[in-house]
């Protein structure tokens, strides 16, 4: 509620009379002085009642009682009240105009004049604003809150004047720390530095122990980038308060403005160990400098010493996962696995523990770990693109594509512009035999992203499936054309006219760029191999593809290869022992059956 003090002067609302009556004054005369009497009675009972109104903030009230009040007795005290209430509900027209009314009646009063720039000021009227201060300061000379107001009105477009105005209210008052900071802030925004740091001196001769105003100057010296003194500044603050928090902050943010992160540690560490800093203040620390670490791999270890820092007195799972993110990053896998595993244990409502861990088996090719992780996960976030996707793609590293497509197909569902989901998902189809859906998504893909290499390979491998001859020399040519070292599509288009046997001298080309980017790539030599077996080079097709079984395992296309390698060197029992192994392996291999029965290619 707010309390309204007022001055009611009785003469203002009272006439003189006097208890000694001319006896000879007539009827009608005391009958006119009892009216008058009467009017500014009512007057005043009316002014009552808008005080009253006043007090219980019942501004609109106030007003109907204030008006009627001055259609009996104007005076500027009642148009000032209306006035003040009008302003109140920011009805500034209304204000103005009554302000106005009061000023005419009083110009000299000070109270009036200072409502009525206020309302000026407000109105955004700035310039009569300056002239009402102006009149203001011609009546009392020393009206501090006058100069501070015309001060402030001249800083956005003066600042000049306004520094001229905050020098007179300082030969008044003496040297006052929030009108120097802002005389400062000004000399600052004029480029005069050199003031501004003078200014900014005479401040700490005010008050040298008040750690509010050295942490003002610190701030000062950082926005002007003199870091060396800001430094010197923060550290006086330290021989004082040595365990003030903010200040090590502070200097740890100086240090980093000068690229100093290593220096800026060190104050972070004193940060860490207190015990009563905010728990998410400290892992906001060590956030920073893990993310800073993407770009400046020295501060990573920094980045790890405080997490384990902030380990020692928590079980929180972010910082399980930070540790773990790290570990992952410095290669020590058994490490990171145990950290994520306890981020799931910890925080098993979260998804990014579940998503972690099962990406970094991912990432060492443990397909079958990232199933059994993500496969319980799915379970608790089935709405999560990521799993989904990282699901999906697992089974179709595993060939196990039915259970693939249901995974991607979510992926897609859930985000139908992530050219990974779409990739995968066209691929995977591919592989069920569902070529002209593969092939809509991979397009959909493409058009999110033309210049990509690795997509036109993908369509390409899907119309090498359907032997769409004509689309897949296209495509894979198109592909080379943008790359033309690309290992993996020389390698995919060389196997693709190699199984035709067409343009053989065009696929070895291709094969030897592929088998020369990445030489013990098993697939790779396995291409290259039945390039020269299509040529009939048989020892050189033997020497590949018995590199790409020693180094890639034995797989059922490659052993194929090798037996029908073997053959042709007249090798033939050897030859149907690696076939029979192939078919082992995999059954659906066209015509190895038939080779098996007879004996012979």
């Amino acid at each position: 509620m707010r309390i309204v003090f007022f001055t009611l002067l009785m003469l203002g609302f009272f006439g003189c009379t006097t208890s000694i009556k001319n006896e000879k004054d007539s009827n009608g005369s005391r009958a006119e002085e009892s009216s008058k009497t009467d009017v500014k009675r009512k007057a005043l009972d009316l002014f009552l009642n808008g005080a009253n109104a006043d007090a219980k903030g019942d501004y609109a009230s106030a007003i109907l009682e204030y008006q009627e009040a001055a259609q009996l007795d104007p005076s500027g005290g009642i148009y000032y009240a209306i006035a003040k209430d009008y302003f109140f509900l920011n009805k500034l027209s209304f204000a103005l105009q009554h302000i106005t009314k009061a000023v005419a009646l009083d110009p000299e009063n000070i109270e009036y004049l200072m409502l009525q720039q206020e309302i000026f000021s407000a109105a955004k009227q700035n310039d009569e604003a300056v002239i009402v201060l102006g009149r203001i300061l011609s009546l009392d000379s020393t009206n501090i809150n006058a100069y501070y107001k015309l001060a402030r009105l001249y800083e956005p477009n003066k600042p000049k004047q306004a520094i001229d105005i905050y020098e007179k209210v300082t030969k008044l008052i003496g040297n006052e720390w929030t009108v120097l900071t802002r005389v400062a802030d000004l000399y600052e925004r004029l480029g005069d530095n050199d003031k501004a740091v003078e200014t900014l001196e005479s401040l700490s001769e005010i008050d040298p122990a008040n750690k509010e105003l050295q942490k003002v100057i610190v701030d000062f010296y950082l926005r002007t980038k003199n870091y060396e003194k800001a430094i010197m500044q923060v550290d006086d603050v330290l021989r004082s308060y040595p365990d003030d928090l903010e200040a090590h902050e502070t200097k740890a943010r100086i240090y980093i403005q000068q690229d100093s992160l290593a220096k800026a540690s060190v104050e972070y560490q004193f940060i860490l160990e207190q015990k009563n800093v905010p728990l998410e203040t400290k892992i906001s620390i060590g956030a920073s400098y893990f993310q800073h670490s993407f770009k400046d791999s020295t501060l990573l270890s920094i980045a790890k010493k405080l997490f384990i820092t902030i380990d020692q007195d928590t079980t929180d799972w972010q910082v399980k996962l930070h540790l773990g993110a790290i570990a992952t990053i410095e290669k020590n896998d058994s490490l990171a696995t145990s950290y994520y595993n306890l981020v799931i244990e910890l925080a098993p409502w979260h998804p990014e523990g579940w998503i972690r861990l099962g990406g970094l088996y991912f990432d060492n090719k443990k397909y079958l770990e990232t199933v059994k992780v993500l496969s319980t996960a799915i379970t608790k976030f089935p709405e999560d693109f990521t799993i989904n996707l990282l699901l999906g793609v697992s089974f179709a590293q595993l060939d196990k594509h039915d259970s693939a497509k249901k995974y991607l197909n979510k992926a897609v569902e859930l985000n139908g512009n992530d050219i990974n989901a779409l990739t995968s998902y066209g691929y995977t189809l591919s592989q069920l035999k569902e070529n002209e859906k593969a092939i809509f998504f991979i397009k959909k893909a493409i058009t999110l992203d033309p210049g990509n290499v690795d997509l036109l390979g993908t369509l390409g491998l899907i119309y090498d499936g359907q032997e769409s001859w004509t689309e897949c020399d296209s495509v894979y040519s198109l592909a080379l054309k943008s790359s033309p070292g690309n290992a993996l599509i020389n390698n995919n288009y060389a196997y693709s006219l190699s199984k035709r046997a067409v343009r053989l001298d065009e696929a070895l080309a291709m094969a030897k760029i592929a088998i020369t980017a990445e030489p013990k790539n098993s697939s790779y030599l396995d291409t290259i191999g039945w390039v020269y077996f299509q040529l009939g080079e048989f020892e050189n097709a033997k020497k590949y593809i018995e590199e790409a079984l020693q180094l890639g395992g034995e797989k059922a296309v490659i052993l194929d290869h090798f037996g029908d390698v073997l053959f042709k060197l007249g090798k033939k029992d050897e030859a149907i022992s690696t076939w029979k192994k192939a078919f082992e392996l995999d059954n659906s291999i066209g015509g190895l059956q038939i080779k098996i029965e007879r004996g012979m290619l």
